[in-house]
C-alpha cells in the first residue's frame, strides 16, 4: 500500500510543544516538510525539534504566521481567540486541529488505535516493540517518550502500511480517527469537565468504536465491565487476567503490576490478530524497557543513603492505586514516601471522594501533596476557589494521618531532605512534578 504524497510545503503547529503534537511535527519533518511552530514556554520537546530542524517560536504572536505557510496545525488545548489562530483565518490558510489533522493520516494507512482511561501509552509502546520485532516496521504516534525511539514519541516506518497511535479521548479527539483495529484497555469516568458523567463517556467510546466499520476488529478488556458492554455485538477478541498466559508474562515481563500483565495481555491480542506468532511477541515483551514517567526508576543519595526514584505520569485514582500497589509489590518490606501532584482543579474537584478513597487508604510511610497543577485552558475560576491540595490533604487526614500538603516545590525538596527516613521515594502526577523528581 502506498502512502499518498502530501501536498504541503510549509506547516505551522501551535502548542508544538504537546506531547501528542509534537509527534506529529516529527511525522511532516521525516516527510522534508517544512515545520515551525510556537508554544508559551521552551522544553525539552521544543529543544528536541529544533535539532530535529524545525523553527521554534516562544510565545504565540500573529507576526509568526506568514503567508507561505499551507496549513497551521494547532492544539485542542489552544482557544479560539488564540491570535495566530486568527491570523491564520484571516489570511484564509487552513486550519486544523491535532485530531483532524491526525484523522487525516488515520484513513490513509492501516490504523491501529489504542484507546481507554488508563494504559494507553504502554499498551502501544509494547504493540510498538512487537511490530518492529516481527519486522512490520510501523510508523507509531504515541503520548509518551520511549528509549526504544531514542527517548522520543515518534517512529518512523518507511514505505510501511501501518500507523500505531495513541488515541485519545479528551474532547472527543479520537472521533477524528478512523481505525482498523481499536484497542481498548479500560473505561472509567474521565475528563469530567468535558463529559460530565460517565454515561456521556460510553457513548463517545460507542461511537468511536463505530469507527470499525464492519470490517475492523475491536480487542477489548474482558474484565472492565464498561469496556464489556460496548463490545457485545461487535467483531471483537478480548483479553483477561483469567488467560492462562497471564502468569507467563507475569514473570517475563520487565515491569511490575498487574495493571501492566493486562496491558502485555491487549498487545499479545493485537500481535495475534495481525498473525504474529506468540514466540515473537513473548520475546518483544520481555525485552519492553518502560515508557517515560511510567514507573520510570533512578537512584539517588539522600543524606548519605542509597534511594531509588520512582517517576509516574499517574494522575488518576485508578492509576494512583494500582501503580503504588504494583511499586510495593516489588519493592516487598520497602519503606515508601509518595510525593503527588495532582493534575488539574477540575479533576482534583470532580474526583475528590475518589483521591481521598485511594490515598487515604494507601499504606505509605509519607504522602506529601504538592499543589494543584493547574492545565491553561481548562480550568475556572469558581472551581480553582473551591478546590485545592491543602484541603484534599484535610480531608485525607481523617483516614490517613501520615499526609501532608506543602505549598511549594522548594518546601517539598527542603522537608524530603530533612525527615526523608524511607527507601523509596515516587515522584507521582501528569503536570511537572518530574522537575522535583529531577533534583534528586
Amino acid at each position: 500500500m502506498q502512502i499518498a504524497k502530501l501536498s504541503y510545503s510549509r506547516i505551522y503547529f501551535i502548542g508544538i510543544g504537546g506531547i501528542g503534537i509534537s509527534a506529529l511535527a516529527q511525522y511532516f519533518l521525516n516527510q522534508k516538510i517544512k515545520v515551525s511552530g510556537s508554544d508559551l514556554v521552551s522544553s525539552e520537546i521544543t529543544d528536541f525539534l529544533k535539532k530535529k530542524g524545525a523553527k521554534i517560536h516562544i510565545g504565540h504572536t500573529r507576526k509568526n504566521i506568514t503567508r507561505d505557510l499551507n496549513l497551521v496545525i494547532y492544539s485542542p488545548a489552544v482557544k479560539n481567540d488564540n491570535p495566530e489562530i486568527i491570523e491564520a483565518k484571516k489570511l484564509g490558510i487552513q486550519t486544523l486541529s491535532y485530531p483532524r489533522a491526525l484523522g487525516q493520516l488515520t484513513k490513509k494507512y492501516f490504523t491501529i488505535a489504542v484507546c481507554g482511561a488508563h494504559g494507553k501509552s504502554t499498551t502501544t509502546a509494547m504493540i510498538a516493540k512487537i511490530l518492529i520485532e516481527a519486522g512490520f516496521n510501523p510508523t507509531v504516534i504515541i503520548g509518551t517518550k520511549l528509549k526504544e525511539f531514542g527517548d522520543t514519541n515518534f517512529r518512523t516506518g518507511a514505505n510501511s502500511k501501518i500507523l500505531l497511535i495513541e488515541a485519545d479521548e479528551f474532547k472527543a479527539s479520537f472521533l477524528n480517527y478512523w481505525p482498523k483495529i481499536i484497542v481498548l484497555t479500560n473505561i472509567e469516568a474521565e475528563h469530567l469537565d468535558y463529559y460530565k458523567n460517565l454515561v456521556n463517556v460510553l457513548k463517545t467510546f460507542k461511537l468511536f468504536i463505530s469507527h470499525l466499520g464492519k470490517t475492523g476488529t475491536l480487542i477489548f478488556n474482558k474484565d472492565n465491565k464498561n469496556a464489556s458492554r460496548l463490545a457485545k455485538g461487535k467483531k471483537a477478541v478480548f483479553f483477561s487476567k483469567k488467560q492462562k498466559e497471564f502468569d507467563k508474562i507475569k514473570i517475563i515481563l520487565p515491569v511490575p503490576g498487574d495493571h501492566n500483565v493486562l496491558n502485555a495481555l491487549a498487545a499479545l491480542s493485537c500481535a495475534r490478530l495481525l498473525g504474529i506468532p506468540d514466540k515473537v511477541s513473548l520475546a518483544a515483551i520481555s525485552k519492553y524497557k518502560g515508557a517515560w514517567r511510567r514507573m520510570e526508576t533512578s537512584f539517588a543519595n539522600i543524606e548519605n543513603k542509597r534511594v531509588t526514584i520512582i517517576s509516574d505520569y499517574g494522575h488518576h485514582p485508578t492509576e494512583i492505586d494500582v501503580t503504588v500497589r504494583a511499586i510495593q509489590e516489588k519493592y516487598k518490606n520497602k519503606k515508601i514516601w509518595l510525593i503527588y501532584q495532582p493534575h488539574q482543579y477540575q479533576r482534583t474537584h470532580y474526583l475528590f471522594n475518589d483521591f481521598v478513597k485511594v490515598l487515604g487508604n494507601l499504606n505509605l510511610e509519607k504522602i506529601i501533596l504538592a499543589p494543584i497543577y493547574e492545565v491553561a485552558g481548562r480550568e475556572t475560576s469558581a472551581l480553582i476557589s473551591k478546590v485545592s491540595s491543602e484541603k484534599l490533604a484535610q480531608v485525607i487526614y481523617k483516614k490517613n494521618k501520615n499526609v501532608i500538603a506543602l505549598p511549594d516545590f522548594k518546601t517539598i525538596k527542603k522537608y524530603i531532605l530533612k525527615n526523608f527516613d524511607a527507601d523509596i521515594l515516587i515522584f507521582m502526577g501528569a503536570g511537572d512534578i518530574y522537575l522535583l523528581a529531577n533534583k534528586f
